[in-house]
């Protein structure tokens, strides 16, 4: 599968449950699709005006493609999107979560090394104790020509669904 043809089809995917954006920069990140969903849910007592309670829940998922992943690279991109992260996300009173999603797709299969590296990436942060949210990393390295997904423990609740087959 052409590399450039796998961010197309994701970006098809996603474009039932977010809102998507090509060639996107936040925070010195340059990606190539970003994708942001919103949730809302609310609970009334008999009226609109009697709210029980209400919280927000936040996606964003960033794509980016690299010919050839070292670890530099790999570093300078996690470094960028746990920038990215905390400019996207902005707790409040009735923020409940917030997941980014960075997926990188590589052109070349990647050393044993950065596989590795991926799969122990971990960012996880809290807001006021919990009270305002909290937010969480998930990372994923894509091969689309062989089909293989390198994930971290957060990323592989969602790697069957950035599967190429």
């Amino acid at each position: 599968m052409e590399d450039y043809g796998y961010i197309d089809k994701l970006a098809d995917k996603l474009s039932t449950y977010f809102d998507i954006e090509k060639d996107w920069e936040c925070k010195g990140l340059n990606c190539d699709l970003y994708a942001r969903s919103f949730i809302q849910n609310e609970k009334y007592f008999l009226t609109r005006k009697a709210r029980v309670y209400k919280f927000e829940n936040y996606e964003h998922c960033i794509v980016k493609y690299y010919s050839r992943l070292d670890m530099q690279q790999l570093d300078t991109f996690t470094g960028d999107l746990k920038n990215a992260a905390d400019e996207l996300v902005v707790p409040h009173e009735e923020h409940m979560s917030s997941i980014v999603t960075g997926v990188l797709v590589v052109g070349q299969r990647p050393d044993m090394d950065v596989k590795d590296a991926v799969r122990r990436f971990k960012y996880h942060r809290g807001f006021a104790f919990g009270f305002k949210g909290w937010m969480d990393i998930r990372l994923l390295l894509v091969h689309p020509q062989s089909g293989e997904i390198t994930a971290n423990r957060k990323g592989k609740e969602v790697a069957k669904f950035y599967a190429t087959k």
